[in-house]
């Protein structure tokens, strides 16, 4: 069942493909970038020279060759280790480069700005403002070396039809608002000329590029420059974009979130790789057990940050008080950032940690398909049943005093760094 949120503009008539790590995704992206006619833009958290990195690359080069325009944004801070070599690898072979706030270089990076906190955490990719994909899998090698058998856990869409032109409005407004943000001294090129260069792209040309005026234009930044006049509907499914940022959209996945946990009847299931949500949403989730849904959690069980991992542990016993069920995915890491609520399936970038809530860009993709609930249901109960420890009480209360001591000190060291962030009483952590 849909619910109503001020901040979603649900549209009707999509089709939703459900792809289950990168050896779904990386395939079916390639193959969009093959036959790409007019345009590509990718935004991602984290880029590796890797194989993957590497093929992707190419694929993109391919589709420069071909007249294609193409777009990358990688994240300053989960890429820092390669950013640059990035940036000129893509720019070598005719890709446009921008990094969404990077790094401070040299003995810069011991300077303490709150600002460098604000990551761009989301991945999505369009192809020729037609295809999407919308989810939590960064461009890099699915498998990590001490998991050679099973690869990092995580899910994206793939998705067609009238939501997409507002997921190409949303990359729009950033590729023109990151020509503000680039260090332009000694570049030989002014900030207008970067500015007029981001309306060009958008417009594919279509502006009066010979009269500046027409240019500056379109820097009515809640215009939607990509926008077509009429999409055509390619399925039955009803979905809508959240968008989280630090300005229009604060709350707006935190929020969605509790609406759909609130209107639950029957079932619910969140997988994330880092969960330590605010006091709202834990009341929310406890509530729903009151009501009679079964609620369960599938987390991570290998760590992969252990200041995470360990305050996620600190609030099991609230959760295990509850009836709520909780799994740790023990096979590899658990990267998913998912959810199905009943009939409602929640796929993208975010998790439910002060990081993606409050300071990071997301972008979740969310459905009331039930089918397409069900098939993610459906992996993650597979996940759960074949993969995964659950975590008895009696076992969690037994646990020695050092484990107890090390799973506060985490929490209490994040809450710190959440309210260093302007942003420790938002949700009471």
């Amino acid at each position: 069942m849909r619910f109503h949120h001020p901040r979603l503009r649900w549209k009707q008539g999509n089709h939703l493909t459900l792809l289950e790590n990168g050896v779904e995704l990386f395939p079916a992206m390639c193959d969009a970038f093959d036959k790409a006619t007019t345009s590509i833009h990718l935004e991602t958290y984290i880029y590796r020279l890797d194989e993957t990195g590497i093929n992707i690359l190419r694929h993109l080069a391919l589709a420069v060759e071909r007249g294609v325009k193409v777009r990358v944004v990688i994240d300053g801070f989960g890429s820092a280790d390669q950013d640059l070599e990035i940036q000129a690898r893509f720019e070598a072979v005719g890709v446009k480069c921008r990094i969404y706030r990077p790094e401070p270089r040299s003995f810069e990076i011991f300077n303490f700005n709150l600002l460098r906190l604000r990551r761009l955490h989301r991945k999505i990719c369009i192809v020729d403002s037609r295809i999407a994909f919308v989810g939590g899998i960064n461009i890099e090698n699915d498998f990590i070396p001490d998991a050679i058998d099973d690869p990092r856990f995580d899910y994206a869409v793939r998705v067609t039809g009238p939501v997409v032109p507002d997921i190409v409005h949303a990359v729009d407004l950033l590729w023109l608002r990151l020509a503000w943000m680039i260090p332009i001294e000694g570049a030989g090129r002014s900030q207008k000329d970067l500015i007029t260069d981001s309306v060009e792209d958008l417009t594919n040309g279509s502006g009066d590029t010979k009269n500046g005026k027409s240019r500056w234009r379109h820097l009515h930044f809640r215009r939607r420059l990509h926008y077509p006049d009429h999409v055509k509907q390619t399925g039955n499914s009803n979905a809508a974009l959240v968008l989280r940022d630090n300005l229009r959209y604060r709350s707006t996945i935190e929020s969605s979130y509790l609406k759909a946990i609130r209107t639950a009847r029957n079932d619910i299931i969140i997988a994330n790789a880092y969960f330590l949500p605010g006091h709202r949403i834990r009341r929310a989730l406890c509530d729903a057990v009151k009501r009679g849904v079964r609620v369960r959690l599938l987390l991570q069980g290998k760590i992969e940050y252990h200041l995470q991992y360990h305050a996620t542990r600190w609030i099991y016993d609230y959760f295990l008080h509850s009836g709520i069920e909780i799994y740790e995915y023990l096979p590899s890491y658990l990267h998913a950032k998912v959810a199905v609520i009943d009939n409602t399936a929640i796929v993208g970038s975010a998790n439910l940690d002060p990081f993606s809530l409050f300071l990071a860009r997301e972008a979740n993709l969310i459905t009331d398909d039930a089918s397409f609930a069900r098939t993610l249901k459906l992996s993650l109960e597979n996940a759960i049943t074949h993969g995964s420890r659950i975590i008895e009480h009696s076992l969690y209360d037994s646990r020695g005093w050092f484990k107890r001591l090390l799973d506060a000190a985490a929490y209490r060291l994040l809450r710190f760094g959440v309210s260093l962030s302007g942003k420790g009483n938002d949700q009471e952590y």
